[in-house]
């Protein structure tokens, strides 16, 4: 079994946007914002990539699986990002980092999906940077 760790989301699993109620509703028992500094984001387009940049920072939410639903909410996010352990082609790799509560400044370790290291380089190089950090902030 894997880490139990919350989920940091930063795009369309937040709540209000396309995927948060296909995926969290009814699976989730906290949702609270957070900030994952040392990351910047970038346009998929469609959907965002949170790429590791010493002083970037990305918001989103800190999510806490209900306990029965960890694993089936894990396999699906997992699904939902295209990211297989080990796997070369996945979009995303899965990776444990520390991010910070905005409501009390705690930091907590999670499970944030960032962007795999050849779609990183592509970003870097040719992507559209979103400046704000938070992907519903993205003019």
């Amino acid at each position: 079994m894997s880490l139990r760790l919350p989920f940091f989301v930063y795009g369309t699993l937040r709540p209000g946007e396309v995927n948060h109620d296909l995926f969290l509703r009814g699976r989730t028992r906290h949702e609270v914002p957070a900030r994952l500094n040392g990351s910047v984001l970038y346009d998929g387009p469609g959907y965002p990539y949170a790429v590791e940049e010493p002083g970037g920072t990305v918001y989103g939410e800190l999510v806490t699986a209900l306990p029965d639903r960890y694993e089936e909410l894990l396999a699906a996010l997992d699904r939902l990002e295209e990211y297989a352990p080990g796997d070369p082609a996945s979009l995303y790799e899965r990776l444990e980092r520390e991010v910070t509560r905005e409501t009390d400044g705690r930091s907590v370790r999670a499970w944030v999906y960032l962007a795999a290291p050849a779609v990183a380089a592509r970003l870097r190089a040719r992507g559209a940077l979103i400046e704000s950090g938070d992907w519903r902030v993205r003019t």
